[in-house]
This record gives C-alpha cells, sequence and structure tokens, in this order.
C-alpha cells in the first residue's frame, strides 16, 4: 500500500499539490484524473520520491518512504516515467535487464535467471523482436513498452506509471493497461483517458485547483455531476455491459444539437 498524507508541492510561489491525501491499495489500481496542469504527474512523483513535500508523508507498506535506502525502495516501486530521448547506446534486451539491479549485490552480475526474467518481460509487452534493436532506434510506442518492460523486470510490489499509454496505438493502449490490470500489484496510473481509465482502474482520484475533487471507485468518480465542473466539458455517461462509457460535449450545446448529433 502506499499513502500519501498531507503532501504539498508549490513550483515558485504556485501550490500545485496542496494538502492532498491520497492511498493506493494492495492488488487494485488506482488512476489519476484531472485537466492538464491540475498536479496528475507531481503527485505521481511525490509518491515515488522523485519530489519530496515539505509537509505531510508518504509511506510504502507503512514505512516511511524518505527513509527507505534507494535498494529497497527499487524493490518495492517500480517506475514508468513519460517517455523521453532515447541517447542511451544500449540495446533494449541491455535496457530491460537494468531492472534485475536492484536484486543484485553491488559487484554482481546479472545471472541466467535474470536474462530469462527480462526476456519473458519483453514477451508480455509484445517487444521480443526488439531485444537485439539499440533502444534510441525506437518509435515512441516502442520504446514506451520497453520502458514498462524494465519496470516489470524489477519484480516490485508497486508500479507506478506516468501516462503508459502515450505514444502507443488503441491495441497497445488497452494490452498494456490490461497487463497492468492483471499483475496483481498495487498500481498508481496517471490517465488523460476517462474511457480508459473507466475500463481499467479500481479507484480514482479526480484532481483540480490544487487538491482532490473527489476520490472514490471508478463507479462514485466518473459521475457528470462530478466531473464537469472540473473539466468544464459537458459529459454523458453510458453504463453498458456492465462498463462506464462516457461521451463528450461543448458544455454550451443544446439538448436539441446534441440528439441531432
Amino acid at each position: 500500500m502506499i499513502e500519501a498524507t498531507g503532501v504539498t508541492w508549490r513550483y515558485g510561489a504556485n501550490p500545485v499539490i496542496d494538502g492532498v491525501s491520497v492511498t493506493a491499495r494492495p492488488g487494485r489500481v488506482l488512476g489519476l484524473i484531472g485537466p492538464n496542469g491540475s498536479g496528475k504527474t507531481t503527485l505521481l512523483r511525490l509518491l515515488y520520491g522523485a519530489l519530496r513535500s515539505r509537509t505531510g508523508q508518504v509511506t510504502v507498506d507503512g514505512d516511511t518512504l524518505s527513509t527507505l535506502p534507494a535498494r529497497e525502495a527499487a524493490r518495492r516501486l517500480a517506475v514508468v516515467v513519460q517517455e523521453t530521448g532515447g541517447e542511451t547506446a544500449l540495446t533494449v534486451a541491455e535496457l530491460v535487464l537494468l531492472g534485475r539491479g536492484p536484486h543484485l549485490s553491488t559487484f554482481q552480475r546479472a545471472g541466467r535467471a535474470d536474462h530469462e526474467i527480462a526476456a519473458g518481460c519483453l514477451s508480455r509487452v509484445g517487444a521480443t523482436h526488439l531485444s537485439g534493436r539499440a533502444f534510441a532506434q525506437l518509435s515512441g510506442g516502442e520504446r514506451q513498452r520497453v520502458l514498462i518492460a524494465r519496470a516489470l523486470a524489477q519484480q516490485a510490489t508497486h508500479l507506478l506509471l506516468d501516462e503508459p499509454t502515450n505514444h502507443l496505438d488503441i491495441r497497445y493502449q488497452h494490452e498494456i493497461l490490461h497487463l497492468v490490470r492483471t499483475l496483481g500489484t498495487c498500481s498508481v496510473v496517471v490517465l488523460h483517458d476517462l474511457n480508459l481509465a473507466a475500463r481499467y482502474c479500481d479507484d480514482l482520484v479526480l484532481l483540480g485547483a490544487g487538491g482532490v475533487a473527489a476520490t472514490g471507485t471508478v463507479d462514485e468518480v466518473l459521475d457528470p455531476a462530478v466531473l464537469e465542473p472540473v473539466y468544464g466539458i459537458g459529459i454523458r455517461r453510458l453504463d453498458l455491459d456492465g462498463a462506464v462509457h462516457l461521451l463528450f460535449h461543448p458544455i454550451h450545446q443544446s439538448i436539441d444539437e446534441r440528439t441531432a448529433a
């Protein structure tokens, strides 16, 4: 479990996260949603320790994150940030093998079992065919899948992902999020697409104006009455075959125009 209590972060004089408390529970996928600039990525960074709040605290399974040794933190928390540059000269196989680092001593080299785990993680994200390629030569979507494979190779008990569907086509958006949902870990994922959040998350935290606008299950948070004031757009909810589907329209659009469309 990851629990943040009263965490805060400011950029200059502007509070982005202000006294926020959230809980990611074991075996469940927690989605962080909200408009651009609402603090989703900042909150995620606070949850895995890339940023340190001056207020409150973050705990992982009851232990204060800031007191955990780096190797122990890496055994508990695997992180996938938004795909950036591909400047590394490593091959895909070598990059994914780096995920085994937290399980090796300082001068220990990866063994056969580590290579097998890394290869299995590449297979799980549909990227085995990329293993011999240079990471720097991959497309954005290919890199994203490889970075997820590296995180899986850590075999951590918690997985945190910042927009993991970025650059992915529709097929891999669903395959990656389905994989996250079936891992059985405590997972936290930043998502822009509310329909993906509806399908693959168990719980949601809706951020807006520096704080938590709503928190709860998917069914509780994905309510048009809750979402519309935060996003500033009209939303219609459909519950089909036990799943939530959201349709969007300009908030000034009349009911007659929506019906005609």
